[in-house]
């Protein structure tokens, strides 16, 4: 369920842990048929942000759910369409620390039956509440006609 305010927590006690990465761009060949191939990085070369790190500690909430549910674009249609996406993101991070010891990836399993049907009454109390919403600003802008064909 995670910690709350743990980053925040943290950021504003070791300010110096967030700072900008360069990410290393992946080489295109041409193949003998013209298409582009990616060509790997190689992460066992020094990393290009000149600190390097023993270990790299990833909360795989924070990849997996940004990967099936992606802002901008659709989330994808298959199981295996959302593995690529998260193998895809995981490899990213993973290239930007090039971590040299240890690369911990904590998953978390499915969710208590407890926790599920309370975000489930979370989740329909608000669509309910949005829709009361959309109801009564429906209903104050009937009332503001109404009125104002009656001073005519």
């Amino acid at each position: 369920m995670g910690v709350p305010a743990l980053f925040r927590w943290l950021s504003k006690k070791y300010p110096k842990i967030i700072y900008p990465v360069q990410e290393e761009e992946e080489i295109k060949v041409p193949d003998e048929n013209g298409d582009n191939i990616t060509v790997p990085l190689n992460i066992s070369l020094p990393n290009p942000n000149g600190e390097e790190f023993d270990n790299l500690y990833l909360d795989m909430n924070g990849i997996v759910h940004p990967c099936t549910h992606p802002e901008g674009k659709p989330a994808p249609e298959t199981e295996e369409e959302m593995m690529v996406e998260v193998f895809k993101y995981t490899e990213r991070v993973v290239n930007m620390i090039r971590p040299r010891k240890l690369l911990f990836m904590a998953i978390d399993g499915v969710a208590p039956r407890a926790k599920m049907n309370q975000q489930r009454s979370r989740r329909f109390r608000s669509a309910q509440e949005a829709k009361d919403k959309e109801d009564a600003r429906k209903e104050s802008q009937w009332e503001r006609r109404f009125r104002r064909k009656r001073k005519m």
